[in-house]
């Protein structure tokens, strides 16, 4: 049975550990992590691929060992900033809400995944399949020492995931891919006063982004996602105010939806940019494909299920922005996002979670992971994300 006020003292536990990111490292709540499965019973492993940058992975053994499910949160936050009125890391309760850095990304979610875990190890609940549990690092700056690596030496392979990284009970069933590129344009110093005898490579960059914000891209409408959006992140160039530029460079981010391929979306990119000068160069900094999963998919389907139990509304809806949940896309692993959080404080200061939500969502964890038809639903996932 979920306890709510063992759920509410882990909560406070996890927030008052500093893990930012970057500015920290995991290695201190990780191991709380750890200590806290180990007194359920279990064996977690902690995997580094960086000196303190720590990942907590598990397996709760179900009776058909060939199907496994994994939820995944994350460890590390933001860092703190500034003009909190509360602590950042002193959990304070006020008004049924729990404040602190990490409250609703991700804390609370991984309260809840261990609040759930501990529910069904001391009713010793037998799961139909084996469940795989990973607090990972690094998800604030790309997942790079966490749950990448983990995916990709093989520690983490299961049928299907539910990552949890969310807000208000809403279920992640489109996300936006993501494109980010820097631009280097290459032009001709001169005099400031004859601007004729030079290749302003600013103007030239001005032009280049003016066409790009008035073309129109086509794409698939999404009924969950916003239209196609491009952001204009940095831009800088020249040497002095006297002399004509003869370099230029600024990054652009990219959100397309599904349906979008990055290399279509690239050439036609680069056909605009090439109207304006042939002297540039384009750099790649990110690429993430847009991802969704069908509203009747198994999964979905568990998931409403298990919230209509809880008198919660599930939320079907999409991700403008990039989540873990593609990584597993590409692995052709079935996967979806979900949370408790509080929508609109994540990153924020006097981030906070509501102690309700925090509550029902262990009760919805629980109830979808003791779905009774998942193993057999397992049976037909991979391969259908």
């Amino acid at each position: 049975m979920i306890n709510k006020q063992r759920l509410i003292k882990l909560t406070q536990a996890l927030i008052r550990i500093n893990s930012e990111n970057p500015g920290g490292n995991e290695f201190e709540i990780a191991r709380f992590v750890k200590r806290y499965l180990e007194r359920m019973g279990l064996e977690p492993k902690i995997y580094e691929f960086k000196k303190k940058r720590s990942n907590v992975v598990c397996v709760l053994k179900g009776k058909h060992a060939k199907y496994s499910l994994l939820i995944t949160p994350h460890l590390d936050t933001v860092p703190r900033g500034n003009n909190w009125r509360f602590s950042p890391f002193a959990a304070k309760i006020q008004d049924g809400r729990i404040y602190g850095l990490g409250a609703t990304d991700c804390k609370g979610n991984l309260a809840v995944a261990l609040e759930a875990m501990n529910s069904l190890s001391e009713e010793e609940v037998a799961l139909d399949y084996n469940l795989i549990f990973a607090a990972t690092a690094d998800e604030e700056s790309g997942s790079f020492l966490g749950l990448l690596p983990l995916l990709e030496k093989g520690i983490l392979k299961p049928d299907a995931a539910l990552v949890l990284d969310s807000d208000d009970f809403n279920i992640i069933v489109a996300q936006k891919g993501l494109m980010q590129l820097k631009v280097k344009i290459e032009g001709k110093r001169a005099h400031g006063a004859y601007p004729w005898q030079g290749v302003n490579a600013v103007e030239l960059a001005m032009d280049m982004l003016r066409e790009l914000k008035q073309s129109k891209f086509s794409y698939e409408k999404n009924k969950y996602l916003r239209p196609p959006t491009m952001n204009i992140g940095t831009i800088k160039g020249g040497d002095k105010v006297n002399v004509v530029a003869d370099w230029c460079e600024f990054e652009l981010d990219f959100r397309f939806l599904p349906g979008t391929q990055a290399r279509n979306l690239l050439k036609d990119i680069r056909k605009i940019m090439q109207k304006q000068t042939k002297k540039f160069k384009i750099e790649i900094e990110a690429i993430q494909a847009p991802f969704r999963i069908g509203k009747a998919h198994s999964l979905v389907i568990g998931l409403c299920r298990a919230m209509r139990q809880a008198k919660a509304r599930p939320a079907i809806t999409g991700s403008e922005g990039a989540t873990v949940i593609t990584f597993f896309q590409r692995r052709n692993i079935p996967a979806l996002a979900t949370g408790f959080g509080s929508a609109g404080t994540a990153h924020s200061a006097d981030e906070y979670v509501k102690i309700n939500n925090l509550y029902k969502g262990a009760y919805i964890l629980e109830a979808f992971l003791k779905g009774a038809r998942l193993w057999k639903e397992l049976k037909f996932l991979k391969g259908r994300g």
